[in-house]
């Protein structure tokens, strides 16, 4: 029996944005364990305040907008946008070593 192929508008990625104080001891504490809880879950680091992960589809996000809003730091600024897969291949990068643009690679699915 064929596996039933991925629908990629139907994978959405969840990308945590967020910019949070880190003057005092106590602000940077609380930066830190907010990276942790999203390392912890399942979250994937692009930038030091950029974090992905990957959905099967909106109802899967819905969890993770209530956990992510349960454990916000109390001070700073967390946005959260969430985009198919198939915007998300759109996504062209740029390093400083590399002057040409990057294309997202192609998902590998592992069973």
């Amino acid at each position: 029996m064929a596996m039933p192929e991925l629908n990629r508008y139907e994978l959405m990625w969840m990308l945590v944005l967020f910019d949070l104080p880190v003057v005092e001891k106590a602000e940077r504490k609380a930066a830190t364990d907010f990276r942790n809880f999203l390392l912890d879950n399942g979250f994937s680091m692009v930038q030091y305040s950029i974090y992905t992960k990957l959905f099967s589809g909106k109802d899967a996000c819905e969890k993770y907008y209530k956990l992510i809003g349960r454990n916000l730091p109390s001070e700073g600024k967390v946005d959260i946008i969430t985009i198919t897969d198939k915007q998300y291949e759109n996504i062209i990068s740029y390093t400083a070593a590399e002057k040409t643009p990057k294309k997202r690679q192609e998902q590998l699915l592992l069973f």
